[in-house]
């Protein structure tokens, strides 16, 4: 049988319009701002003027992924609606998609199937133009640096320890390293530079870890971006760029309210990537449907190596955050994958393989229960190409292992695919829990990393590098070394490998590179080799995007 398209299943959808979806969510009318339709913004003085207690915080995180995703958002919304179906008032927290795997490989980020937010083009192409915002403040500064150097430099800025760089929303491998500044005298200073995606950029995670536009505002000023002659940190504060940013944030600040399928609210803002920044939507976003719903579905990027640690240990600690019950995704095509299935028969069945990636799962759910300490069930993605016979064995080998399970349709189903899990993590959302962070934020920076790689990857240690070492050193000297570390790595593997698949062991991670984003109030730690601006595939998905006369948009998943 033929399934349809993403895109297909949500044209098809008779919206709500945003007043009635904000009304049902207790949303009044006076802190609405209206993009269209079928879209708005929040203000952020609902905030501060809601007197409502928060709601419960649920997690979904997943296992090792293969490079198409396992369905977080989709698991995350269906588990939305499925809440709703029981009766729960719930609200979404997404992030937002970049353009980047829009166009790309990955697809767009706005869930799958019968669990999607809508409008669907409309998220994932420019929505409300925060995307945008982010990348002006960042190329703001960037112009604002380059030109002071070019009208004197007062600051002694060394244009070879320039560490800002320039951004666009857009996966293009040729910007990675760039010359400008050529051309004579009046065209600038000659120097080497590079442009990050705009979801990389420290900027986004400024906003999406901001708690309002005066914390916005500071958190702009400290971010450092080179040194100067005498190897002092420059930052945005020094260069008197801080308020003009925030003027171009002013409204990207504002959380975003659509709609899921089934009119559930949900509010989708922000969008660091996982593998090279902290993988969470924002936490004014999270916070607002805190106050807004009595259960809040929020995911974090990749698996819960990435994703799940960063909002445990970065999001969740800096905005006191305490999450009631955590969700990983699992499919039968990722367990495969990682019992040594090549990515061409993971379609096929294949039980022995299932059995063998099983250990990958386990070591996720371990590290939430045993590490985090917080209750936790899977949530077995199904896809039209699992036997029932895959899913059994998955479903068995979980509650022969004493871990909670949960079959879900959502993809196929929509909310009611979602109703055995969303009971699960109902009844979840009630158990005792003693949330606790992978590390204290007092160890050196080595020992963060220790800790994470030990904890949470399985690992034997973290090894520097001679250039890791200084950097750590200049860091500690700087007072940079009690902030909490966000480690860029391959999302493919609990290693810096991403050949090593499954739950392996006895492996070191190398960390070539640790930089502040000072504003952020984190530790950048590279390991492997990260790109912070991806490529194209071959063949892209933007070859198959198309829009017809009406205005119509087709090929978008």
């Amino acid at each position: 049988m033929g399934y349809k398209s993403d895109i297909e299943i949500a044209q098809e959808t008779v919206m709500e319009p945003i007043s009635q979806v904000a009304k049902e969510a207790g949303i009044d009318e006076e802190y609405l701002e209206h993009y269209g339709k079928y879209k708005a913004k929040i203000d952020y003085r609902l905030l501060k003027e809601s007197q409502a207690p928060d709601g419960k915080l649920i997690l979904v995180t997943a296992i090792t992924p293969t490079p198409a995703g396992e369905g977080k958002t989709t698991t995350t919304v269906g588990l939305a609606d499925g809440m709703r179906r029981i009766g729960k008032k719930v609200m979404v927290a997404l992030r937002e998609p970049s353009l980047g795997p829009v166009f790309g490989i990955k697809g767009g980020a706005a869930g799958g199937g019968y669990a999607q937010v809508v409008p669907m083009e409309d998220i994932n192409l420019h929505f409300t133009g925060d995307m945008h915002a982010i990348g002006a403040a960042n190329n703001l500064l960037a112009a604002m640096l380059d030109n002071h150097i070019y009208q004197g430099n007062r600051l002694n800025i060394d244009p070879r320890r320039i560490t800002w760089k320039r951004c666009v929303d857009m996966n293009d491998r040729q910007l990675r390293f760039v010359a400008d500044g050529l051309g004579g005298r009046v065209n600038g200073v000659p120097r080497e530079d590079g442009y990050d995606i705009t979801v990389a950029s420290e900027v986004m995670a400024v906003l999406c870890l901001a708690s309002d536009i005066t914390d916005l505002k500071e958190r702009l000023s400290r971010i450092i971006v080179g040194y100067t002659y005498d190897d002092e940190p420059v930052t945005a504060g020094d260069l008197k760029a801080a308020g003009a940013m925030a003027a171009l944030l002013k409204d990207a600040l504002k959380p975003n309210l659509v709609q899921t399928l089934e009119h559930t609210p949900a509010i989708v803002h922000g969008g660091p990537f996982a593998n090279i920044a902290h993988g969470c939507n924002s936490v004014m976003a999270t916070k607002m449907a805190l106050k807004l719903g009595d259960y809040v579905v929020t995911e974090a990027g990749f698996g819960a190596d990435l994703g799940a640690e960063k909002f445990l240990d970065i999001k969740c600690r800096m905005a006191g955050l305490k999450p009631s019950a955590v969700v990983v995704v699992a499919t039968v095509r990722a367990l495969k994958l990682h019992g040594g299935v090549p990515k061409t028969e993971l379609s096929e069945e294949n039980l022995e393989a299932l059995e063998k990636g099983m250990p990958n799962l386990l070591q996720h759910v371990r590290n939430i229960r045993e590490v985090y300490h917080l209750p936790c069930v899977v949530a077995i993605n199904a896809f039209p190409t699992d036997t029932e016979a895959e899913l059994k064995l998955v479903e068995d080998k979980c509650r022969e292992l004493g871990v909670n399970v949960a079959l879900s349709q959502v993809w196929a189903k929509g909310g009611e695919g979602g109703i055995q899990l969303a009971q699960e993590v109902v009844r979840l959302c009630e158990e005792p829990s003693d949330f606790t962070y992978c590390y204290d934020l007092d160890l050196s920076i080595e020992e963060k990393l220790d800790a994470i790689t030990k904890k949470i990857y399985h690992g034997d240690g973290v090894v520097l590098t001679p250039a890791a070492k200084k950097q750590a050193a200049k860091l500690t000297a700087l007072g940079f070394d009690k902030c909490p570390i966000c480690v860029a790595k391959t999302q493919y593997s609990f290693s810096d490998s991403a050949s090593l698949l499954g739950a392996p062991s006895g492996f070191k991670i190398t960390v070539r590179n640790l930089k502040i984003s000072a504003g952020a109030g984190f530790i950048v730690a590279l390991t492997g080799d990260i790109m912070t601006m991806p490529g194209l595939p071959k063949a892209p998905a933007a070859e198959k995007i198309d829009v017809d006369a009406d205005g119509r948009i087709s090929g978008l998943f």
